[in-house]
Parts: C-alpha cells; sequence; structure tokens
C-alpha cells in the first residue's frame, strides 16, 4: 500500500520521500513502483523521482503530508504517530491508512491530534478511485477539507466517514458479508467456489453500477421492510470469527500463499486471479 500511495502522488508531480524500516524492503520500493506503471503501459521513469529514506524523522522533517501505511497491529501505529508528531512540521496533515483501528485510537499518543485523520485507500490505491477520508474526535474541521481537497486533486474520489467507528464505511459492509460467506459454508450450506460464483456471476455483477441503497430505492422499500422481516432475523449472527476461519489457520492453510485456504491454489492459479483484478480495475479507470 504504501509504494502505491507514493506511486499516486510522485504520478501527479508531488516531492515524495519513503520510509520503511526494513532495508530490504525500502530498497525495493522504486522497482515495484516501476513495475506498476509499465504493467499498465505508463511512464515508469517517475519510480525514479521517488526519493528513499531509512531514518523516520528525517523522513517527515520537511513534509507537508505523511501517509501512514504500517501493518494493523495499533501499539506500532501509535509510536510511530507519537515520532511522526513529534519531527513533522506543525502544518503537516498527518494520515493514517488503517483499514479499520479507530483513527483516535491510533492517535492517542501524539500531541497535536487534530491534525491526525483516516486515509483508507482501496488496494490498489493506484487503480481503485475510492479513499475513506475518517474524522476521529479530535481530528478538525480544517484537517478534513485539506484532506478532501489534496485527494480529488489526485483524481481520487474521497469521501467523509463523519463517526470514527472500526472499520469505518467499506470495510464493516465488506466483512459483514465475508461473516455471511463464511458461517454458510461452515453450516454445510454450499462450498466455497460457490459462494465466489454467486457474488461473481448475482448482485456482485451490478454491484459497480448499483450501490445498495441505490438498489433497495429502486426495488421499493415496501418489498426491502418484507424482505428484511423475514430474513434478518434467519441470518448467522456471530460475535466470533467463523470456526472455519480459525481452524484453516491454525493448520496453516492461509490463502493463495500456502496453496490452500478455503480453496486450493496452485501459483499459476493465484497468478491468474492476481492479473484479472489488475486488468478489470484499469479497464474501469480507463
Amino acid at each position: 500500500m504504501g509504494h502505491g500511495i507514493a506511486q499516486v502522488l510522485a504520478g501527479r508531480g508531488m516531492d515524495v520521500v519513503v520510509h520503511d524500516p526494513v532495508a530490504t524492503v525500502l530498497g525495493t520500493v522504486r522497482q515495484r513502483i516501476a513495475s506498476n506503471i509499465s504493467s499498465l503501459g505508463g511512464d515508469a521513469t517517475v519510480a525514479g523521482t521517488v526519493a528513499l529514506e531509512p531514518d523516520l524523522e528525517r523522513a517527515v522533517s520537511e513534509a507537508d503530508w505523511v501517509f501512514e501505511a504500517a501493518p494493523e497491529n495499533l501499539e506500532l501505529k501509535q509510536e510511530l504517530f507519537r515520532r511522526i508528531d513529534s519531527a513533522a512540521p506543525a502544518s503537516a496533515v498527518l494520515a493514517t491508512n488503517t483499514s479499520v483501528i479507530r483513527v483516535g485510537e491510533i492517535a492517542q499518543r501524539a500531541v497535536n491530534r487534530g491534525r491526525i485523520v483516516g486515509t483508507h485507500w482501496w488496494n490498489p490505491p493506484y487503480l481503485v478511485p475510492l479513499v475513506e477520508v475518517v474524522q476521529a474526535a479530535d481530528t478538525t474541521a480544517e484537517t478534513v477539507e485539506r484532506t478532501m481537497a489534496l485527494l480529488r486533486a489526485l483524481g481520487k474520489t474521497p469521501v467523509h466517514v463523519r463517526r470514527d467507528v472500526a472499520g469505518f464505511v467499506g470495510n464493516r459492509l465488506q466483512h459483514a458479508l465475508w461473516r455471511e460467506a463464511f458461517a454458510l459454508i461452515d453450516a454445510g450450506v454450499c462450498d466455497p467456489e460457490t459462494v465466489d460464483t454467486v457474488v461473481k456471476l448475482g448482485f456482485g455483477y451490478r454491484l459497480a453500477v448499483l450501490g445498495p441503497i441505490e438498489n433497495a430505492d429502486l426495488i421499493g422499500l415496501d418489498l426491502t421492510l418484507d424482505i428484511h422481516d423475514y430474513i434478518l432475523p434467519r441470518l448467522e449472527q456471530p460475535s466470533e470469527p467463523s470456526p472455519g476461519l480459525r481452524e484453516r489457520v491454525r493448520r496453516g492453510d492461509l490463502g493463495m500463499a500456502t496453496g490452500a485456504g478455503y480453496r486450493t491454489w496452485t501459483k499459476e492459479q493465484a497468478a491468474e486471479v492476481r492479473q484479472r483484478v489488475l486488468t478489470h480495475l484499469a479497464a474501469a479507470a480507463e
């Protein structure tokens, strides 16, 4: 995510500095950006404009904007923002790319919490237009406005998430779907392939052009209410992750990286899925 966000910024002519504490990872940043751009038929020389800095404080010392894309570890992110807040210019906006953690929790160790905001980019950030701008309790309106304006200037579609809830909007919707999908498999209703086929070739086929609220208004709220009166009491309502998910992780079946998860994958099949996603998103972005 970090190098993808850097790619978007550099592609718009901005001076970009990337920091990573792992030297081998930092050393591949330009190569990964160039590979992304080349795969889309763009000018990969942009990658060479990105500066690399192994020291965090030096990386942010002259920044107007800081986008953090560290792993989803609250303790790690809290410490990062304590250091970034101390080292970055007072006028800089500090943004976290967390997918689910509340922004206010991440900002707890920082002094200047009014300039800390959530910017949840979607992967890959150089192709997916949406960015959720999450306003925590201490985030100032000016910070939100500046962030929305920058993202629009980058060609993105920012949305203002007005309450700092875990998972924000997109991931609360996405993981509600995943929760029900895993529950259907656990209950023996269908196999994993059927779940994916139903989503992709059923309601997922129209999701890019018809959101759930538009759909409800389209079919009529009276019909929507009748459907919900019947089905909602019958949906799974677990408060814990799926037992089947937990068991797969326990035995080391983690997905494409290990060759098996809910489905089995060869390296060629995994590569085909990744390429299919990139091809689809690139076509949608044209």
